[in-house]
């Protein structure tokens, strides 16, 4: 318990200093343009990131999101949403709503104690959505037809509100390949059941293949801002097998259907695994198609709530869950403070262990 608390106050620690540190260089800077003056250009009008977008959004007046409950014609889009930076989803309303309390603290936000968050899309009773300052948190439910849905208003959100270069987080939990329950991952390719780097769309009757791309870069920062020594557990990096059910299109023997045996799901698991294959969800391909299609970068992180090497249930006990689901969040926090505090890499400290992975 001693050492549980010990690595705790050592982070909260490192935190404050690279704010601090961070706050600093804000102030140099502030105290440097007093003193040098200003060479101010004629502010331009901001123009919307996003690319490869419907042709008719602008003949839209009022543009409508249903699913979210918001609309073009009695919401200012720029002056509401206009500064966000970070769009966070998650499976569900709850996780949401405890992720948007959390980021508060994290990228040093006060509210009122009488003040509550407030979900925006409450009256449209299909998803949540919370604003946090820059930070904006959306559930989308199971699986990729829910979560296309959402994604679809969410980039016509911040095409109408002109974000400028918004980063996209899908955080969750995942089945493990081969990998010990609480492993974080992150997806470099999701793939689908048929193991293609592609999201299928039918249009018209017609399947189109659109490419699952995730932005490489973002998913080496983020493992580079992992530590594995502090954190008590690792941090992955590898492809991701995106199945449309939760059951027989993820090999499981636990279903109300079972058309396969024991042998052939193993022999299924570990020829993935083979391939690099290192978890299992339902929606990354979804995730990572629409938003490469509008050009956005964006990444997946998920825990591991069991190996599937090992069984199909989930049995770990609430506690721990609870544990596991905390872990994408707290990268994406990490993230967070390092873009809007401008810390350096030498901020972020690093594990020194020889046997990080496990820092016993």
């Amino acid at each position: 318990m001693g050492d549980k608390c010990e690595k705790n106050m050592h982070k909260n620690v490192c935190d404050l200093k690279a704010m601090v540190k961070a706050q600093n260089k804000r102030i140099d800077e502030l105290i440097r343009f007093i003193k040098e003056g200003s060479q101010t250009d004629i502010p331009q009008e901001l123009k919307s990131c996003t690319c490869n977008l419907n042709p008719y959004l602008e003949c839209l007046n009022p543009d409508i999101l249903h699913h979210l409950n918001l609309d073009t014609k009695t919401i200012d889009f720029p002056k509401v949403f206009g500064d966000v930076r970070f769009v966070c989803l998650g499976g569900s309303d709850a996780r949401m709503e405890k992720f948007a309390n959390f980021i508060i603290g994290e990228i040093g936000l006060k509210l009122s104690i009488a003040v509550h968050l407030r979900n925006i899309s409450a009256d449209g009773h299909r998803y949540a959505l919370f604003k946090v300052g820059p930070v904006l948190c959306a559930s989308h439910g199971i699986g990729g037809p829910s979560i296309s849905i959402v994604l679809h208003e969410l980039i016509k959100l911040v095409h109408h509100a002109k974000c400028q270069d918004p980063v996209f987080f899908r955080m969750g939990t995942c089945g493990g390949i081969g990998v010990e329950p609480g492993t974080l991952v992150i997806t470099s390719q999701p793939l689908d059941g048929q193991l293609r780097p592609v999201y299928e769309v039918v249009v018209h009757t017609q399947p189109q293949l659109r490419p699952a791309l995730l932005d490489q870069a973002l998913a080496k920062e983020l493992i580079a801002l992992s530590n594995p020594c502090e954190d008590g557990y690792d941090t992955v990096l590898g492809k991701t097998l995106c199945a449309n059910d939760f059951y027989e299109g993820q090999s499981r023997l636990d279903g109300a259907f079972c058309g396969y045996n024991p042998q052939k799901k193993m022999c299924f698991l570990q020829q993935i695994s083979q391939m690099g294959i290192v978890n299992m969800e339902m929606e990354s391909t979804a995730f990572a198609a629409l938003t490469n299609q509008a050009g956005i970068r964006a990444a997946v992180i998920c825990v591991a709530i069991i190996n599937r090497m090992e069984g199909d249930q989930i049995n770990s006990p609430a506690s721990v869950l609870k544990d596991f689901d905390q872990r994408a969040q707290n990268l994406i926090a990490r993230y967070m403070r390092k873009v809007l505090f401008k810390c350096d890499e030498d901020d972020i400290e690093t594990c020194q262990c020889d046997d990080a992975p496990g820092c016993h």
